[in-house]
């Protein structure tokens, strides 16, 4: 026992040893709590004796449970075969994919992710006759997807929208949503958590299996769970009560994501005899930067009392730039940065944490400018890229051809004279009958209704049986590998010859690499604690590849589950993106009132969302472990109009005696120091020979008119680091234009002219 408990503080220690009844750990952030629950588990199994078969601990991200799991068998020293070490919607996939017939469904349904959750509503609202303009399609799944947190089905919501013009069109399409979903055999993200609540409410006798196959349950970041993930574990927990909620009401920051934070605050009424244990030792952060965190958090009231402490060094006080423009800003983090390579540190010890996405436009700019390699972190998915959505798409269609969404995106793909008239005599059919869109090709084949058409349908179901025929006898990967030959996909990406095609297949060979890996990951079950052949029908491992699997396990994938810290980059990522990550130097930038906090926080009548606002900077001041840098603009475009700006409210709670306030030192000497050799670890990144130059201090653009740029909206562009893309926008500024691109692998950006350089193809 004493391994275990070595190297713990007391309170980690308490916690560790509380393994029966309900228990919160309020864990402060840097506090360990990873630590404290990878031992726990291993202090039961290891000296309490409890089969590794009845653990389920339940995480937030795939990288953070397999990090959990990883720990855990290098701890133990063996595998943990049968503990469910996994993500709410991870578990809840392995629940119904045993018993989601008792709720309607096959058990090779299909998951939906965004993109496809927004064709069927698109599809609903052409059926109904509703302006997409003016009742955006992402505003109905935004709706439909807070009652399924809340757990409201479709009758309740009919009931309650009663009266309200806009909600009783939600009713609508959100029940004929559902209709789509079982028809299509498929579920949403919400639907995984809502549908097993529901399978356990009517089906008593599956809750009690999995009650008392789980008698142990862990809960990590229980601050983020919404309704129905609290129902969800609540009746998991209800025989035996031995639950473990691990989270830090002070970091509940996915509001907007259904999470109630009253989950993690009202803990001890729903279990009143539930034992309190508090981690405020910090283990991550100086002195300095927990007392700038401290003081900011100070400020909210409905939170449970905790102060962070540290036994780490003073450290150097908090830096703030407040400056004239974007620009300026972006110059003082290069800057910085550029001296922190030079003390040592390598680039992924640099993280820019912003409040919104579009922030990372002047950063990206001034990144391109002084050749610093970057990434933004959960930018575009690669899975959400067109040509991995295709093959998946092929994929899907040979699991489940109930899943019309993917029989259309590829019915076509690659061209084979397949146009929207035969798409839609195929779906009138459909309709007509009742039956999916690929039954009614199936159907309409054989019955001979399809008349000329019919010729290239056949050719595209043909292609479809047959892969299904090479599914049953190949891995995953050499399935894949079929689809792009016999598809045809393959060889018209390698006919274009364009640099674009040729990204595409690197896209797409990287897809086969994953699959080969999840083949590749599958061996004979390991063996108990106590070396018997464990006899589980609810092993979590699979002991064998399959085409479901693997489908399965891309569509949990979250964009987060990509990053590398390891990787030598300067990360780019949203503060909320950020939560779970922590960096030697960290820059929070845009801290301007109307900003960080958002104006609709200042102005909500709720002093919840400016709390919430609150939390969130104290999560971006808490991922700082060595130095913290704070940047803002007295001035930014905001829908094409300059707006001038506070220094945000949150800096202004930081006490003055640990800032140290840049604002009449606006330029930085970098000039000497850049042109001296750079450390060994800095040796990696290309340094100009020439002093860094501020955008202030460079030659002023002005393009007098928009022919002069050599483009313009709808052509086809190029840009030295998103590759190609699409004109969309093209608007006026006050010396320079401001261009709007679609690029094809990087998603919308927006960038000045001058700076940009686009070059027409």
């Amino acid at each position: 026992m004493s391994s275990i408990l070595d190297r713990l503080n007391d309170r980690q220690k308490e916690a560790v040893l509380k393994t029966e009844g309900p228990l919160l750990i309020l864990a402060g952030a840097g506090s360990g709590k990873t630590r404290v629950i990878t031992n726990r588990i291993a202090y039961m199994i290891q000296e309490k004796g409890v089969y590794p078969g009845q653990i389920l601990a339940i995480t937030f991200t795939n990288k953070a449970a397999s990090e959990m799991r990883e720990r855990q068998e290098k701890m133990l020293g063996m595998a943990l075969r049968g503990a469910w070490i996994c993500t709410f919607h991870s578990c809840c996939v392995r629940i119904l994919r045993m018993h989601a017939d008792k709720v309607g469904y096959n058990t090779n349904f299909t998951i939906y992710d965004a993109d496809d959750q927004k064709t069927v509503i698109k599809n609903i609202c052409k059926k109904f006759d509703i302006d997409t303009k003016q009742f955006k399609e992402k505003w109905f799944l935004g709706q439909i997807s807070s009652a399924k947190d809340e757990l409201i089905d479709v009758d309740q919501f009919e009931r309650n929208a009663s009266g309200d013009y806009y909600l009783e069109r939600v009713a609508k399409v959100y029940r004929e949503y559902q209709k789509e979903l079982i028809r299509n055999n498929a579920m949403d993200f919400d639907d995984l958590i809502v549908k097993t609540v529901e399978l356990f409410r009517k089906n008593p006798d599956v809750l009690a299996m999995f009650q008392e196959r789980f008698r142990y349950i862990s809960v990590d970041e229980y601050q983020d769970t919404n309704t129905a993930q609290f129902v969800f574990v609540g009746l998991l927990a209800k025989k035996y009560r031995n639950i473990c909620v691990v989270g830090d009401d002070d970091q509940s920051i996915y509001k907007f994501r259904g999470a109630n934070i009253e989950n993690i605050l009202n803990f001890e009424k729903v279990f009143p005899d539930a034992a309190v244990i508090r981690l405020e030792q910090n283990y991550r952060s100086t002195k300095t930067i927990l007392n700038a965190a401290n003081a900011v958090i100070s400020n909210n009231t409905n939170r449970k009392a905790k102060t962070l402490w540290t036994d780490a060094e003073e450290g150097e006080k908090v830096r703030l730039f407040y400056v004239e423009n974007p620009y300026m800003e972006a110059d003082r983090v290069i800057a910085v940065i550029r001296k922190y390579l030079h003390d040592g540190y390598p680039l992924n010890s640099c993280a820019c944490l912003y409040r919104t996405n579009a922030q990372s436009r002047a950063l990206e700019e001034a990144f391109i400018r002084a050749n610093i390699p970057y990434k933004i972190v959960g930018g575009v998915n690669f899975y959400q890229r067109k040509e991995i959505k295709d093959i998946l798409a092929y994929l899907k269609t040979i699991d489940n051809g109930s899943d019309d969404v993917a029989v259309k995106r590829i019915i076509n793909v690659p061209k084979r004279g397949i146009g929207a008239s035969s798409v839609n005599l195929v779906q009138h059919f459909a309709d007509e009958r009742g039956i999916s869109f690929y039954s009614a090709l199936d159907t309409g084949l054989t019955e001979g209704i399809f008349g000329k058409a019919g010729e290239k349908l056949r050719s595209f179901r043909d292609l479809i049986e047959e892969l299904r025929r090479d599914a049953e006898e190949s891995s995953v990967k050499a399935l894949i590998e079929q689809v792009l030959d016999k598809s045809g996909y393959m060889m018209e990406l390698q006919a274009e010859q364009t640099v674009e095609a040729q990204t595409r297949i690197e896209n797409i060979e990287e897809l086969v690499n994953k699959a080969a890996a999840y083949d590749d990951s599958f061996q004979e079950p390991g063996r108990s604690a106590d070396g018997e052949e464990p006899q589980d029908e609810f092993l979590m491992v699979q002991d064998h590849a399959t085409l479901s699997g693997f489908l399965e396990e891309v569509s949990l994938i979250a964009d987060i589950d990509s990053w590398d810290g390891a990787e030598d980059y300067v990360s780019l990522i949203t503060i909320h993106s950020a939560k779970g990550l922590e960096f030697d130097n960290v820059f929070l930038c845009g801290m301007e009132d109307g900003l960080f906090p958002m104006n609709a926080a200042i102005c909500s009548d709720d002093p919840g969302d400016l709390e919430e606002e609150r939390r969130l900077a104290y999560v971006g001041i808490t991922r700082a472990k060595k130095h913290l840098v704070l940047t803002a603009s007295k001035t930014r475009m905001v829908r094409g109009e300059t707006m001038v700006s506070a220094l945000s409210r949150f800096v202004r709670e930081i006490p003055p005696m640990i800032l140290e306030n840049d604002r009449d030192n606006l330029y930085i000497k970098t000039g000497s120091a850049d042109r001296e050799a750079p450390s060994k670890s800095a040796s990696k990144v290309k340094l100009s020979d020439k002093p860094y130059l501020f955008a202030s201090e460079k030659k002023q653009f002005e393009v007098k008119n928009q022919a002069g740029l050599g483009y313009g909206v709808g052509d086809r562009v190029s840009h030295i680091k998103f590759g190609e893309g699409i004109v969309t926008a093209i608007d006026a500024g006050g010396k320079d234009f401001e261009v709007t691109v679609d690029f094809e692998d990087f998603g919308v950006k927006k960038m000045f002219a001058s700076f940009a350089k686009l070059e027409k193809l």
